[in-house]
Order: structure tokens, then sequence, then C-alpha cells
């Protein structure tokens, strides 16, 4: 087992029921959450009081009493987040040190155009500093994605192989990747899509350090359980699911089909979040949502 990976944290991944709660959105998809939630674009003029803005959304959403180890094991956090502060300390502290939840480092820096029916992430160029950075402050592991629109095999084995490239370096760093190959839910032949990807990351699997832990994060899949037998290599440690742009009801029912995957869900769990509730309708409303997710994960 790489030597700087936290056990503690490693066996709670692994073993603890609940699931992933995804609060990294970048700086493409920030002003539609704060629109969603009640704040409109005119109410911000820079990205920095966007990102403030969002970080308050946030911050409101991980200091809920709603928000608990009962039922959420980590969370994704943005690069700005997990350098701001929650009560004095820093995002991945506060959760580990009050909620008992681990937190991720979403690491990419966006997708290159489509190419192949694919949309591989940029290159990212900052990925030792940031793999450091996040190890100071005590982040557990990091989250990547890029895109599959259609079932092209040389475009989803170039996803597939830049994806553990990246996850290689950050695995050598001393931090648990999670790699998230999604399939966009739109995909015409998206069944056949998830068909290729799998065999693609089998091939790669075959080639991977079983002491070195990683995870994957993928599109809920058409055929029920796709992705089960994944856990038949000994390093992956956890199959997530996000939520795609299915609402939370859809979402959920589609996750309940598939055993030992569990929720990472961002619109999905903070879709009827809105800034003028109240503390009480706030937490009461996020409640709901945890609830709902955690069943549907732990099904």
């Amino acid at each position: 087992m790489n030597s700087y990976i936290d056990e503690e944290k490693l066996n709670i991944v692994k073993n603890r029921k609940g699931f992933i709660a995804a609060l990294d959105q970048s700086g493409g998809s920030s002003g539609k959450t704060l629109e969603k939630y009640g704040i409109p674009k005119d109410s911000y003029s820079t990205d920095e009081e966007m990102f403030d803005l969002i970080h308050e959304m946030r911050k409101r959403v991980i200091t809920s009493p709603a928000f608990t180890k009962d039922r959420i094991l980590g969370t994704i956090l943005f690069y700005k987040t997990m350098n701001s502060e929650i009560e004095g300390k820093y995002t991945a502290d506060y959760l580990w040190e009050e909620k008992e939840i681990v937190s991720f480092l979403k690491v990419d820096k966006g997708l290159e155009e489509e190419k192949d029916g694919v949309k591989l992430m940029k290159e990212i160029p900052d990925l030792t500093s940031q793999i450091e950075e996040a190890k100071e402050k005590h982040v557990f592991g990091t989250k990547m994605r890029s895109v599959i629109y259609e079932p092209n095999e040389k475009g989803i084995e170039d996803i597939v192989r830049q994806q553990f490239e990246f996850a290689k370096i950050i695995a050598d760093g001393g931090l648990v990747p999670i790699i998230e190959p999604e399939v966009d839910i739109n995909a015409n032949e998206k069944e056949k899509c998830e068909e290729i990807l799998k065999s693609k990351i089998k091939e790669e699997l075959e080639k991977w350090d079983n002491n070195e832990p990683l995870m994957f994060k993928f599109t809920i899949p058409t055929k029920d359980n796709l992705y089960l037998d994944l856990y038949e290599y000994e390093a992956v440690i956890k199959i997530v699911a996000l939520s795609g742009g299915y609402d939370n009801e859809t979402a959920c029912k589609y996750l309940e089909k598939n055993n030992n995957m569990i929720a990472s869900f961002s619109r999905a769990l903070l879709e009827d979040l809105r800034v003028d509730q109240t503390d009480e309708e706030f937490n009461d409303t996020l409640a709901k949502a945890i609830e709902k997710i955690y069943v549907a994960s732990i099904s």
C-alpha cells in the first residue's frame, strides 16, 4: 500500500455506508448552479465574486446539521474551495475534524473540443503541484472528468489511456484518484459506449499496480450492474455514480438497480436548495435529498 495514504480514511471510503457529495462546480458550471440556487448572474460582476457566492452556498451545505458522516463518506472540492476556510479551518480540515468526512480535489482543467466522439481532458500542467498542495491540506484523493458521446473505439481508448496516465501520477504522488469517463446520458448508443469503455478499462486494470488504490465515477449504466465485476481487481476500492443531468428522483431510481455503486451527485443533491430559504427550510430540504440519495446508494 502507498505509504502516503491515510489508512483510516481509506477504510472509511472502502467500508462505511454512504455516498460522496460533489461540490466541485467549476467556473463553467458555477453560474448555472448559482442561478438555480436563486442568485441571478447580474448579482455579481467578476469571477471572484461568483466564486465567493458559490463558496457561501457550499459552506451552508457543509455546515448544515443534515450533512453528516452517517450518510456522507466524502466530498469532492473545487480548488478554490480547498483553499477557502470554514469556521477558521481549511475546508478539508473542517470536513475531517468536525464531520469525519473525507475530501477529494477536482484536478482537471476542463475539456478539449470534441474529437472521435469524445472530449478528452485538457492538459494539467500543474498536476504535481496540485497533488502536493492537496496533501498539505489533508485531502485524500482527486477527481478528473472526460466525456464520451459516441461508441468510437479510438476516442474511448484515448480517454481511458489519458485517465490512467494522470491517475498513475496521482497515485504515485500519494493520493487516491477517481477516474471519471462520463458517458453522456443522451448518447444515441449509450449502452454500446459503456461496453467499449468497460473493456478498455479492464485492459488498463490488468497493468495497474494492486498496491495503488483507485476509484471510478461512472454514468449510471444502461445495463444494471455493468461495472460490478471491476471490484474483482484488488486496486478498485469504490465505484460511484454521477447524476449526469438526471433529476434526483430519476438518478436515485436508476442507481438503486446497481449493487455496490454509490452516488456522487451534484445537481441531484442541490436541486431544491434556495438562497432565500430559512435555515430550517434549507436544512430540511437538504436532509430529504441526502436521505433519498443515501437509500439509493446502499440498496
